[in-house]
């Protein structure tokens, strides 16, 4: 039993030596809001709040951290560390707009940007879209992925396969074998079962460029029993997992009566890019159908041959715009710089899918003296036509180019801001003062597109090393 005599003995010694456990950083920081709010003549010190914000952070609680901030009064010079860790934990909450103004005390104006930090804002950006409301955004967010490539982003790549737009699980397998997940993921193997086909297609596509093992009696299945274009593209896998058999069937498809597999068909063999397909393409540019004859100029350029340019030029002659267009772009892709006077002559076409096919097809051949062009063509009263304007102009490094896409980034309509943001990701100038402010852009989707490309361009600069 203990008497009252030992518990007062028991007290004394607590009192003079007794080890004492510091109060975990949840209780300091009741405190500081106690001292800040409650007693508002006490202020806490700078090294008490970073401290404080310190232990938070590092015990996982970012909310506790950002509670910090939030009482902080404006206008306070706070610790560079203090807001760093602030910022980082807005960005680890999903919360990239709140991260933004910070960033703007980190990094001043003629600063030059910090790339530890602007990268998981910019990815923070995407990932806080992929579970939006709007079907629309949530492609943009899954469509950014999977341009981008990103490994550390397979649990959210998986959720995206679950989603129930056809669109979005698309473009969340085809981000899952850009990222190299292909041979790990179980959850792309299924997509090979999803009641879409045009999921099916990427799963398909996916898994065959990554060659995973022990697919390839369930692609032969998928041949022999489809009808329309998957058979195509498992035929397409086969091949390339040694099964070279497979491009007669893919060549025999491309003079098919079904327009969809013939389309299918000529799209695989600009990709596949075996020299005896090269025939077939040059032959799909007389096809009856202007769809199919466009998607054959498309794939001329994607095989990437000089013997492409001759079925080429008879596709600029075409009576569809839409057949110039792509044959105009398509010669500038294979390089060959004899191809510049064609292209100059296919600016002044009536058709201003035609225009903004040369001038692309101008750029991609290095001829500089295309931006002038391209800068009418961003000044067009049609959006549609300043985007593709600043598709082509993402093309060149040229500072003129930059202005002009700066100036489109400031576009009334969301399309032609879109495309410019888009564009930039290209430049290997300095475009990350106008990316960052296109994050505060009132599209959601231009946001999106900002951000991707604000991560190509922060991962060809060398980083800092602290996130």
């Amino acid at each position: 039993m203990v008497t009252t005599r030992s518990r007062d003995r028991r007290r004394l010694s607590d009192k003079k030596g007794a080890v004492r456990h510091p109060p975990s950083p949840w209780i300091r920081l009741l405190i500081l809001l106690w001292l800040t709010t409650v007693v508002p003549d006490v202020v806490a010190t700078p090294s008490t709040i970073e401290s404080t914000a310190k232990d938070l952070f590092n015990a996982g609680d970012y909310a506790a951290v950002t509670a910090l901030y939030q009482t902080q009064p404006p206008g306070t010079d706070l610790p560079k560390e203090f807001l760093r860790l602030s910022y980082l934990s807005y960005v680890r909450l999903g919360r990239p707009s709140e991260a933004l103004p910070i960033y703007d005390r980190l990094v001043r104006p003629g600063q030059p940007p910090d790339v530890s930090l602007l990268r998981p804002l910019a990815l923070a950006v995407v990932t806080s879209h992929v579970r939006d409301r709007k079907e629309a955004v949530r492609v943009a967010a899954y469509t950014a992925l999977a341009e981008l490539g990103l490994p550390e982003t397979e649990p959210i790549l998986e959720d995206g396969l679950l989603d129930s737009s056809i669109a979005v699980r698309a473009r969340a397998v085809e981000a899952m074998g850009k990222a190299g997940l292909a041979r790990q993921s179980g959850a792309l193997r299924r997509a090979l079962d999803d009641p879409a086909p045009t999921v099916r297609i990427a799963a398909i596509n996916a898994l065959g460029e990554a060659k995973v093992d022990g697919l390839i009696p369930k692609l032969m299945e998928i041949g022999r029993k489809e009808e329309g274009p998957e058979s195509i593209f498992a035929y397409a896998a086969l091949y390339r997992m040694g099964r070279t058999d497979k491009l007669n069937d893919i060549s025999g498809a491309a003079t098919l009566p079904d327009p969809d597999l013939r389309m299918a068909a000529i799209g695989v063999l600009g990709r596949l890019k075996h020299h005896s397909s090269l025939a077939i393409l040059r032959r799909a540019v007389y096809d009856p159908l202007p769809s199919v004859r466009a998607f054959a100029a498309g794939a001329l350029g994607e095989f990437g041959s000089p013997d492409g340019v001759a079925p080429l030029l008879h596709a600029i002659g075409d009576e569809s715009a839409m057949v110039r267009g792509i044959a105009a772009a398509s010669l500038g892709k294979l390089g060959v710089q004899d191809n510049r006077p064609v292209l100059h002559a296919l600016t002044r076409d009536a058709n201003w899918q035609v225009r903004a096919g040369a001038v692309e097809g101008l750029l991609r051949l290095g001829d500089i003296s295309a931006i002038p062009l391209a800068t009418d063509l961003a000044r067009h009263a049609n959006p549609s036509v300043r985007g593709a304007a600043a598709q082509a102009l993402g093309l060149t490094s040229d500072k003129r180019a930059l202005e002009m896409l700066e100036t489109l980034l400031q576009d009334q309509q969301p399309f032609p801001r879109l495309m410019a943001a888009k564009a930039m990701g290209n430049l290997s100038t300095a475009t990350l003062p106008a990316l960052l402010k296109a994050l505060r852009d009132s599209d959601e989707t231009v946001r999106i597109a900002a951000a991707a490309s604000i991560l190509r361009q922060v991962s060809r600069q060398p980083s800092p090393g602290r996130q």
